[in-house]
């Protein structure tokens, strides 16, 4: 393994976290004896190609420096790869690094562990999902939240998650069940009216809502949250559950696993990792061991 290491930053994560992330990062990984050398782009199409020439040319790891929105950036240029992937996790949510148990806004110690996971070879594969070309680490969201992120991405005011609670108070004020059509692995067609479905890889997302509780991100299968056809006051009840993954419990919530989905719904926008996917229909399949990380 080569002794460079790539830095894949976003500067802008958390708020400016991420380009402060990246020098304590940094020295961490120099102080264990390797070369480092950072990647930036224009805007992220730009970023990203930079990655892949980083990982076409025998770049030691790619570790990205920012939140779930440059992980899964990072996964775009690693995912079956050799190249492992180090996570410096300094953004809002932070999912993807949650289900690995890694360092949450230390970049310092998250440096060191990666610097360790490469000497010691303390590498982990584990699975992704994968809609057509894009990868994901986390959750596919689809239904009443992939709307509060619609509505929440076109309000200009105000900034932050605060954005997202008043998106999710508007969305709520114009809720109703929304009726899907689903198919999970090889079997049948299903049609249900559902609040949300969504197909987690990982247990989490939002920065901890933990839709998918029982998730895990080397067993090869999804877990699919659906939660039924609610009123608002059951919604209302539900949904603060999710925190501590007992929404699951709930006699309108139901779990299946699943190692591949297809899902189907007017008007209704795919999210995974919290980056858009696109309208549905789409159909997403697990990938085992889809990408090597480095862990504790």
């Amino acid at each position: 393994m080569t002794s460079e290491i790539t830095l894949f930053v976003n500067p802008t994560a958390g708020r400016g976290r991420g380009a402060h992330a990246a020098q304590p990062a940094a020295s961490a990984l120099r102080d264990a004896g390797f070369s480092v050398r950072t990647v930036l782009g224009t805007d992220a199409d730009d970023a990203l190609r930079r990655a892949k020439e980083a990982v076409a040319g025998g770049t030691g790891a790619l570790i990205a420096v920012g939140g779930d929105g440059m992980a899964n950036l990072a996964l775009q240029a690693v995912a079956g790869t050799r190249t492992p992937l180090g996570v410096i996790a300094v953004g809002t949510g932070n999912d993807f690094a949650r289900a690995l148990d890694l360092p949450i806004r230390s970049p310092e110690a998250a440096g060191r562990l990666a610097a360790e996971a490469l000497k010691g070879g303390t590498i982990r594969e584990v699975d992704l999902g994968r809609v057509g070309g894009k990868w994901f680490g986390t959750v596919l969201a689809s239904g009443f939240d992939s709307r509060v992120n619609d509505r929440g991405n076109r309000m200009r005011w105000p900034s932050g998650r605060f954005k997202y609670d008043l998106a999710m108070v508007a969305e709520l004020a114009a809720f109703k069940p929304i009726p899907y059509r689903i198919r999970l692995d090889d079997g049948p067609v299903q049609d249900v009216d559902a609040t949300l479905i969504a197909v987690g890889n990982g247990s989490s997302y939002g920065g901890g809502m933990r839709i998918c509780p029982g998730a895990e991100l080397d067993d090869g299968l999804f877990d699919v949250t659906v939660v039924g056809d609610c009123t608002r006051a059951t919604l209302l009840k539900v949904f603060p559950r999710v925190y501590k993954g007992s929404h699951v419990d709930h006699p309108k919530v139901t779990v299946h696993r699943a190692a591949k989905i297809s899902i189907e719904a007017a008007g209704i926008t795919g999210y995974a990792d919290g980056e858009p996917l696109g309208p549905l229909p789409l159909s997403a399949e697990c990938v085992p061991g889809a990408v090597r990380v480095l862990t504790a």
